[in-house]
């Protein structure tokens, strides 16, 4: 399929290789479909998995849990960046209660429990919870008539838990991965950072269950099967989506190749997963409020890509006609 896609692009009216990454794009959506040309990547359907977590008490946020439920009713509403930016590249927005701590309307209730127990101090949940968000994800994917997935996040605290599964899995520092999150200052970055290096010190060399269970969060659990359970492509976001993404891809590799980096984030976590996956972001605009947010900007690209390798004239058309 690598070959027929390569094949039908050099053929087309331009120089061979002149339209760069979209031609890479589009030798990706072949292979992930198994057809060339690919069917076009709609509709593109994002899924906002949100989540409470126990760690929080530690003060890793100046920002209180209920700022997690109260932005699950802004999703709900269609008052978020994700919904505004979603309606640009029209998408639609499914926000899924997974773990957070007090009920809430207007989100899809498949919560596993009231919000992860504190991971500086033992484990954030039973490998049972972790396994049941998992399959979250994995059981929407499976049941959506996307034809383009978009990976979104919620959660106050949840970039402690995406440090700690990025800095397990990748094997590097805690102070390599763990960034300011929502804006913290010094002190509470040398507090948050410390607490990354004692959680990941107890799962040095763990399978990636273990490491999801021992010091993850619940939407990273379910963005992992969201990743585990898709069949076609999948932008994913930035650093808590990439947390979920290494789980994923540890657990079967062959994951990564239906996926997409959408951009890449400020918090130095991203990068290291980045790295460690072999992942080139499509944007790089300085963002990182999560949500899906960067990855629904880059679902325009995607879509080019998909048309040029569909909707193009060959050179043999053009210089026939």
């Amino acid at each position: 399929m690598r070959e027929q896609a390569r094949a039908r692009l050099d053929a087309l009216a331009k120089p061979p290789g002149s339209l760069g990454r979209l031609e890479t794009l589009a030798v990706q959506l072949c292979e992930i479909a198994g057809a060339c040309p690919p069917p076009f990547p709609s509709p593109v359907r994002v899924f906002v998995f949100a989540g409470d977590h126990g760690v929080l008490a530690q003060g890793v946020s100046p920002w209180p849990q209920s700022v997690t439920a109260a932005m699950v009713r802004t999703f709900a509403m269609g008052g978020a960046a994700v919904n505004a930016l979603a309606r640009q590249v029209g998408a639609e927005v499914t926000v899924v209660d997974v773990g957070v701590a007090a009920p809430v309307r207007g989100a899809l209730d498949r919560n596993v429990r009231r919000a992860t127990a504190d991971l500086s101090v033992g484990p954030a949940m039973s490998a049972d919870e972790a396994s049941e968000a998992f399959e979250v994800g994995r059981s929407l994917a499976a049941e959506s008539d996307a034809g383009l997935l978009v990976t979104g996040d919620m959660g106050i605290g949840n970039t402690t838990p995406s440090a700690c599964i990025i800095a397990a899995l990748t094997g590097r520092a805690a102070a390599d991965v763990t960034g300011r999150g929502t804006g913290i200052d010094d002190a509470t970055l040398e507090l948050k950072t410390a607490i990354v290096e004692a959680a990941v010190a107890r799962v040095r060399g763990a399978d990636a269950r273990t490491v999801l269970a021992e010091v993850g969060g619940l939407e990273i659990a379910a963005i992992a099967g969201l990743i585990a359970g898709a069949r076609v492509p999948v932008v994913v976001d930035g650093v808590i989506a990439l947390a979920g993404l290494l789980v994923a891809a540890t657990l079967d590799p062959a994951v990564i190749h239906r996926v997409i980096a959408g951009h890449r984030s400020t918090e130095p976590g991203a990068a290291a997963a980045l790295d460690h996956l072999g992942l080139d972001p499509l944007l790089d605009l300085g963002m990182r409020l999560g949500e899906g947010t960067g990855a629904l900007l880059a679902v325009p690209i995607v879509q080019a890509a998909a048309r040029i390798i569909t909707e193009m004239a060959t050179l043999d058309d053009v210089l026939g006609s």
